[in-house]
């Protein structure tokens, strides 16, 4: 199948620059992106593609591609080609593309920049990153409480084009305090003549500048916003942070907590990136405390050599007590992290956590523990004592686990740790050793009266 990629590079390579022009109106801006990114085009021939583009498709994929073609295309633009789409670009996208870019490219950017623009860039570059402030962008309508919906109307209208949103307006007194806000739709079905301040919503939600950006997510997820207004300290409006930032930022969260599990750190690369020693380097933390763990586990082995001695069918059971014990911790600690990311679950839940994963694992263990009875004394022919100590241990070893598994990443996020990262190896190494205790204390009541 004959795809857009190729037919573009057929142009490319007849030098067809026409058929190329008329073939990009016609794509989507993420075909557009991914045939520039594609290895087998160029950096020459994705600086044709991007001169080709109308203004704001070259706005918009300039600050979507990747921040190393960005960074080659910066460096071969002309002021006057820059200075074309620059103006077409909003002021977070133009930063999001600045914080990923070298300092000659960024002095270049700027350089072709409107004063205004200058200073916006400059004063979200100065909040931290990760903060709200370092995710807005200030271009929102503001609104006057005693502008009637009428001039209202025709504001929002002459302005829309440089404006990230107009769905929802912000009210503002003379020094930028909010006020309140109101949505499009309001506007638009309300009597022309009404002023802004009649029809106002006062009870806005928004973030500070210095939140983090947890926060701000959290919000969005609670209120289902479009957009979500930032204040300083003294509760003027400095910008506005969109549904789509929040939405990237959440991707780039997850991406970093796979590559930090990959053992892969920086935001930049990607796993065929790294060198293998930095892998090495990153993996064998975990891969050292887990091998600890194995000879923890050892070690509880050996202590209890007496009763293996005698009831050598026990070493039979062992993997799979472990590995239960195993998929049972793994089970709630997914769900618990998967929980929090949606903010379903805070620190102030754990109780009610232990005690609804203390009912799950209950029922889950007893019934584990009568299929396994059943199966040993059935089918494995071990006995009915035997069967007994192995299923007792099944159902403490998921009683455990599960509870484990789901406190764990509550302590991790109130110690500031990943729970994706941290979560995991402990389990097993808590797990794996309770479940060996357990084992053995139960068979030596059990097995040796």
């Amino acid at each position: 199948m004959i795809i857009l990629a190729d037919i573009a590079k057929k142009y490319l390579d007849e030098k067809d620059y026409i058929g190329l022009k008329n073939l990009l109106l016609k794509m989507q801006r993420a075909d557009i992106i991914e045939v520039m990114e594609d290895d087998e085009v160029t950096v020459k021939e994705a600086l044709i593609i991007f001169r080709l583009l109308k203004k704001d498709d070259a706005a918009f994929v300039f600050s979507e591609i990747d921040s190393e073609l960005r960074g080659s295309l910066a460096r071969e633009l002309t002021d006057a080609d820059m200075k074309d789409f620059l103006k077409e670009m909003f002021v977070d996208d133009l930063v999001d593309a600045l914080e990923e870019m070298p300092s000659n490219a960024v002095k270049k950017i700027l350089r072709n920049t409107s004063p205004e623009d200058r200073e916006a860039v400059n004063q979200i570059l100065s909040y931290p990153e990760d903060s709200a402030g370092s995710l807005m962008t200030t271009e929102y309508v503001s609104l006057k409480k005693d502008m009637i919906v009428r001039d209202a109307l025709d504001y929002i209208n002459k302005t829309a084009p440089d404006k990230v949103t107009i769905y929802t307006c912000y009210v503002t007194d003379p020094y930028r305090k909010l006020l309140g806000y109101v949505s499009l739709r309001e506007l638009i079905s309300q009597d022309y003549e009404k002023t802004i301040e009649e029809i106002m919503e006062e009870d806005v939600i928004y973030v500070r500048t210095l939140d983090d950006q947890e926060k701000v997510s959290d919000d969005f997820k609670k209120y289902d916003f479009d957009a979500l207004p930032v204040v300083d300290e003294e509760k003027r409006i400095v910008g506005i942070i969109t549904a789509d930032e929040i939405i990237s930022v959440i991707d780039e969260e997850n991406e970093e907590d796979f590559k930090a599990m990959a053992g892969v750190s920086s935001k930049d690369e990607g796993y065929l990136d790294v060198s293998f020693l930095t892998l090495s380097k990153h993996r064998i933390f975990w891969l050292l405390a887990l091998m600890v763990s194995a000879t923890i586990s050892g070690s509880i082995i050996n202590s209890f050599e007496i009763i293996l001695g005698s009831q050598a069918i026990l070493n039979v059971f062992i993997p799979m007590l472990m590995g239960t014990g195993g998929n049972s911790g793994s089970q709630a600690s997914t769900v618990v992290i998967r929980s929090m990311a949606l903010g379903e679950i805070t620190n102030n839940d754990t109780k009610r956590v232990f005690l609804k994963e203390l009912e799950v694992s209950i029922i889950a263990g007893l019934i584990l523990a009568l299929v396994n009875f059943m199966k040993i004394v059935f089918f494995d022919k071990a006995g009915v004592y035997v069967a007994l100590v192995v299923s007792i241990t099944l159902i403490f070893t998921v009683v455990t686990a599960m509870i484990i598994g789901a406190i764990l990443p509550l302590i991790a996020k109130k110690l500031n740790q990943d729970p994706a990262i941290m979560a995991a190896p402990l389990i097993t190494t808590i797990v794996d050793a309770t479940t060996l205790i357990i084992y053995f204390n139960i068979a030596k009541i059990v097995l040796l009266k």
